[in-house]
């Protein structure tokens, strides 16, 4: 009697079911927050979340420090950098940063934040695409440590953080774009 032809049908698990499992074990560990709360948990948690928010709230109130830096120096980009300049000050208040109403940053939530903001973006180019160019590395840089923090922080403001990062990596797409 002849064997049967072998079966074409590997044993176990397929990788689509692999890959499925893999993606929903992710998902459940980056949207669980831990002990039944957000960021009320015992310990470091609370300095840890209050820490990445300063932190968050003070690059945003740099960044749009860097926009009206941008903006002074070249009115003809206004119209192209008011909706990205207006989305940062969201941002900058979504982290608690404050933000003054006629337009210019005031500082943030942590006391700790006020000689940073405007000494690193003190000299814009003098050419309105290299302005724009440096303006895109801001917000690429920006974007990504708030990738890489992601990792340090509770659900909530690790949500909050990827947003934002995705957010600014739109807008340096966009002021690339615009620049050339």
């Amino acid at each position: 009697m002849p064997y049967p032809p072998p079966s074409r049908t590997p044993s176990g698990p397929r990788r689509r079911s692999l890959l499925a499992s893999a993606a929903g074990a992710a998902l459940l560990v980056g949207c669980s927050t831990g002990s039944g709360g957000s960021e009320e948990s015992a310990g470091g948690s609370l300095s840890v979340t209050q820490k990445a928010r300063a932190l968050a709230a003070r690059d945003s109130v740099g960044l749009l420090g860097r926009y009206d830096a941008v903006l002074a120096a070249h009115p003809a980009v206004a119209e192209q950098l008011r909706p990205l300049r207006a989305e940062v000050v969201r941002h900058a208040e979504a982290f608690g940063g404050t933000v003054a109403k006629g337009g210019g940053s005031i500082g943030s939530a942590s006391p700790s934040a006020s000689a940073s903001e405007s000494s690193p973006y003190a000299a814009v180019p003098a050419n309105e695409k290299d302005a724009l160019a440096e303006l895109a590395a801001a917000e690429r840089a920006l974007a990504d440590r708030r990738i890489a923090a992601l990792l340090d922080v509770p659900g909530e403001l690790a949500r909050l953080l990827a947003s934002v990062a995705a957010a600014g990596a739109a807008h340096a797409y966009l002021l690339t774009e615009g620049a050339q």
